[in-house]
């Protein structure tokens, strides 16, 4: 089984993904994680990644490609995986293609998580009073998601134009949000093999 999962900061992808990706046992693969350990094994593309990132630039496609596509290759990644945070863009979306149809595999399916905008700022307001990050106020928060928007949709239009895009209602208790996300991956044919934690 191999998902991609959308949503806005705040939608609770990451809590989702790691409990999709133990219900099918398969790996939660997130950029984020990626980086990091690319960075801290010192491998030629994290010295490369990280170059970028002192520059207060942003990484490239090309390199951001290139550890995504090392990842998938593992051998964990050989049954399926839970793809978060990437790709970000209609172009990463395509080169993601054009790597699984290479090696005769594609996704099965795009899981919008979808939250109305007051509750994804109660939820990141309280993120932030908790972390105690006074620089994320209410204006900053909603200029995130504004460019969520702006970058992502057409994302979500490329995803929608090949019916792999489902929303998922991403509000209530988290339990509740796995099963709605599982029984609609069951409904596309992929039992889950486990209880997600």
């Amino acid at each position: 089984m191999r998902a991609m999962l959308l949503g806005p900061p705040g939608a609770g992808k990451g809590t989702q993904a790691e409990r999709l990706a133990t219900a099918y046992a398969v790996p939660h693969i997130s950029t984020g994680d990626i980086f990091r350990a690319n960075v801290q094994s010192a491998t030629a593309l994290g010295a490369e990644a990280k170059g970028y990132m002192d520059r207060g630039e942003l990484v490239p496609d090309d390199v951001v490609n290139r550890m995504v596509f090392d990842r998938l290759a593992q051998p964990d990644a050989a049954d399926g995986y839970v793809l978060d945070g990437y790709p970000r863009t209609p172009v990463q979306a395509s080169e993601l293609d054009a790597f699984l149809a290479e090696r005769g595999e594609a996704l099965d399916a795009v899981l919008r998580f979808d939250v109305p905008e007051g509750e994804l700022v109660a939820r990141l307001l309280g993120r932030a009073q908790e972390q105690g990050r006074t620089d994320d106020t209410e204006d900053v928060i909603r200029k995130r998601l504004l460019v969520y928007e702006e970058q992502t949709k057409p994302l979500e239009d490329y995803y929608a134009a090949r019916g792999l895009l489902h929303d998922v209602e991403a509000v209530g208790e988290i339990d509740v949000i796995t099963q709605r996300a599982l029984d609609l991956l069951t409904e596309l044919g992929h039992t889950p093999v486990a209880q997600p934690r």
